[in-house]
């Protein structure tokens, strides 16, 4: 082969060489600058990979992702703000609580009373009461028990309670089984006494808690002198315990079924007329319901002066 044609076919294999060469720089710049390398790489013959577009999704790593991302929780809410408690007097939208407790002398006169407070506008009222129930028996039924259990969510302003219609017996203590520890007031009198003003005091100073008004509604005498004698010893226990808390606010039953001699009494004034009646009821002891209305009067004006001591407009 002449020099020449040497010459040509180096310089051809050179540009070819030349030619691959270019293409690959400017093919691996492409991929480095993310674009323009892939179409000059088709521009310049060298077969570049494209990774096929599928149709009909989403494009990984955008919508996919937002997808699969669990959404953000919202910040949590504020509970909105509690109000106060309304500590100003008793008013329509401010209620006072009065809770009736006892035994069967409060189911007698507590409707009533009910009736007589709900006419105030400011009074909520809760009656309890155990028939046959009292302070002499807990064996039966516990009171200082069940008191400490529904207090706290009755959250009474005013207490009314009533004991010793059955308490004029023999003392027991809080068991399954009847035991004594006191027998019977009259043969017992200074014991029986002292027994029993403690437990009225217990049951008194329960009920004060949390700044209560506490009324004492006493008991009132009998037909029969030896049932009288025993309801007697009962009825000063209570004062004597009352008497000892000057918050305690104590409603003479006693007097007021009184006759003008001091005994016992089956017709009394009214004073919603003026009108002398009946009020005892046939087992000589127990308020009928003329009886038991006028007593709720007086215990009625008794709370009426506590709210009004608390500020309410009645």
């Amino acid at each position: 082969m002449s020099p020449f044609r040497l010459l040509l076919r180096r310089l051809g294999v050179l540009v070819v060489f030349g030619v691959v060469l270019y293409s690959l720089v400017r093919a691996v710049a492409g991929v480095l600058d993310g674009g323009d390398g892939v179409a000059d790489g088709l521009q310049s013959g060298v077969a570049t990979s494209v990774a096929p577009v599928e149709t009909g999704g989403t494009t990984p790593g955008t919508a996919d992702t937002a997808a699969t991302t669990p959404p953000t929780e919202p910040p949590p809410t504020e509970p909105p703000p509690t109000e106060p408690p309304n500590t100003g007097p008793p008013a329509p939208d401010n209620k006072a609580k009065v809770y009736i407790v006892g035994d069967s002398d409060a189911g007698t006169f507590g409707p009533y009373l009910e009736r007589l407070l709900d006419g105030t506008t400011i009074v909520d009222t809760e009656l309890n009461y155990k028939v046959s129930s009292g302070l002499a028996r807990p064996d039966f039924y516990n009171w200082p028990v069940e008191l400490a259990k529904v207090l706290p969510d009755a959250d009474p302003d005013i207490v009314v309670a009533t004991f010793g219609g059955n308490d004029s017996q023999g003392l027991s203590i809080p068991g399954d089984d009847l035991q004594f520890i006191v027998g019977d007031p009259v043969a017992n009198e200074a014991e029986w006494t002292a027994e029993y003003t403690r437990r009225a005091g217990e049951v008194m100073d329960l009920l004060l808690e949390n700044d209560r008004t506490v009324i004492w509604v006493g008991i009132p005498n009998d037909d029969n002198a030896d049932v009288t004698a025993r309801l007697a010893i009962q009825d000063q226990a209570a004062k004597a315990a009352a008497a000892a808390r000057p918050d305690v606010i104590f409603i003479d039953t006693w007097t007021r079924f009184s006759g003008r001699d001091g005994n016992w009494a089956e017709f009394v004034i009214d004073p919603r007329d003026g009108i002398g009646k009946d009020v005892r009821a046939d087992d000589g002891f127990h308020l009928n319901v003329t009886g038991a209305e006028i007593l709720a009067l007086d215990i009625a004006q008794a709370i009426r002066d506590d709210l009004r001591a608390r500020g309410a407009n009645i």
